[in-house]
């Protein structure tokens, strides 16, 4: 027999979903904490919830839950670069920017850290990942490596083999790959983000 939980799948949920979808029990708080005593549902924070993949059967998506923990936001820095492949190192934090205050959640499923960005600077770049029944949205490389540098403290690009050393040597990534990204979404970001002197310092190794 099918559970009610089985159309959810991984998407992340409001309090409230979880209660309608047992519109026969009265008290529909208490059937929640049921479902969090019997490992069923997993509380991300107050009112918002998770299906357990042990109940499901899909892996949860910690983009997607990062998504849906604070909005508006998206996924980005040193995770975003890491989903793609472009830095070989394991990145134990989900990074993600948003228009509010910046905060951090610590969740059963991970940590996760939202930094603010500025409304005009939000919008650059950004990419919509499809995966089977799902979606999360996510920086496109060239916007999560801005991000990563305009939030680091003490990294100042003013000469190309500055931008050359980061790459290489802080976050290790191939100047190959590098090589390969757009340089439009470099330029936009300088106009309306922070530290445009260090993007466009990116831009200039770019067309080296």
């Amino acid at each position: 027999m099918k559970s009610p939980l089985d159309h959810l799948r991984n998407i992340p949920v409001t309090a409230a979903a979880l209660e309608s979808l047992y519109p026969h029990i009265k008290g529909g708080n208490q059937k929640i904490r049921l479902l969090e005593r019997d490992k069923q549902v997993i509380r991300l924070k107050r009112g918002l919830y998770v299906c357990s993949p042990n109940e499901t059967g899909i892996p949860l998506s910690t983009e997607l839950i990062a998504n849906h923990l604070y909005t508006p936001s998206y996924v980005s820095m040193s995770s975003a670069l890491r989903y793609y492949g472009l830095i070989p190192e394991e990145v134990y934090v989900m990074q993600s920017m948003t228009l509010k205050h910046s905060r951090d959640f610590d969740t059963p499923v991970g940590r996760f850290e939202y930094t603010y960005i500025s409304k005009d600077a939000f919008s650059v770049g950004l990419s919509s990942i499809k995966k089977n029944e799902y979606a999360f949205v996510i920086a496109t490389p060239e916007k999560a490596l801005c991000d990563l540098i305009a939030n680091s403290p003490g990294v100042n690009l003013r000469y190309p083999k500055d931008a050359a050393l980061y790459l290489e040597e802080d976050i290790r990534m191939e100047l190959s790959d590098f090589k390969q990204i757009n340089p439009a979404i470099l330029d936009e970001y300088a106009k309306v983000g922070k530290k445009a002197d260090s993007i466009r310092t990116l831009l200039k190794l770019l067309k080296r």
